[in-house]
């Protein structure tokens, strides 16, 4: 696994050395705006990496293990709806910066949680009053069934990269267990930390290093012929 995470740091490099810059002091950028920048390359990051693994979405055990894939142009319409419908159950989430929902290529989703709400400081344990907002995620993943996804578990460069390394894969763990335990049929989740390798903000600033301790979930359509 250390050989592809080797890759994907480089495929994604280039973005987040760009982003870096947006949350440092006198950019120049508004709050909103550093938000949206910062989202749109951990999308592009995390777009990087799933490309960089071979997607397993389109195989046929798990396309059977869902009953079937989705046809053609009806996956747009699937993942938006879903879009929707976590933008409307987490609503409250989303507005207190403990979840973001974003648009990715291919019709992909990226659903991105914040370690400082989801985690006590190094520590792999999902936080007690984090359960209802991950109770939400596994209920609409659960409900839009024919999709893969790709936990990936992320730190700030606090520690050493082998400290970090560990506790990016026992987080994403953490979070593909909690979705299990809500019924997400195993063969559709794929685990992997990242350590200190992707960051989405600059490690020089408090504000930075909380952006960059994260798990994000991308969710794949399974499609025919994929």
């Amino acid at each position: 696994m250390r050989q592809r995470l080797a890759k994907s740091a480089a495929i994604a490099a280039t973005v987040s050395l760009l982003v870096s810059g947006c949350a440092t002091d006198g950019s120049g950028m508004t709050e909103t705006g550093q938000g949206a920048a910062i989202g749109t390359a951990a999308g592009a990051a995390l777009g990087a990496i799933i490309g960089s693994q071979g997607a397993n979405a389109g195989s046929g055990a798990l396309i059977g293990s869902v009953g079937g894939a989705l046809i053609g142009g009806l996956a747009g319409a699937y993942m938006e709806q879903q879009r929707k419908d976590f933008q409307k159950v987490l609503a409250q989430e989303i507005s207190a910066g403990a979840i973001r929902v974003e648009k990715l290529p291919n019709d992909q989703l990226l659903v991105g949680m914040t370690g400082e709400t989801t985690f006590e400081v190094d520590s792999d344990q999902i936080k007690p009053g984090f359960y209802s907002t991950m109770d939400k995620i596994a209920a609409i993943v659960n409900k839009y069934g024919k999709t893969e996804l790709v936990v990936a578990g992320h730190t700030d460069n606090t520690g050493s990269a082998e400290h970090n390394q560990q506790l990016s894969e026992r987080r994403a763990g953490s979070v593909e267990r909690y979705l299990e335990g809500r019924r997400v049929l195993p063969q559709r989740i794929r685990a992997s930390g990242y350590g200190l390798s992707q960051p989405i903000a600059t490690n020089d600033t408090d504000a930075g290093r909380r952006l960059n301790r994260r798990v994000d979930i991308a969710i794949i359509p399974l499609t025919e012929g994929a």
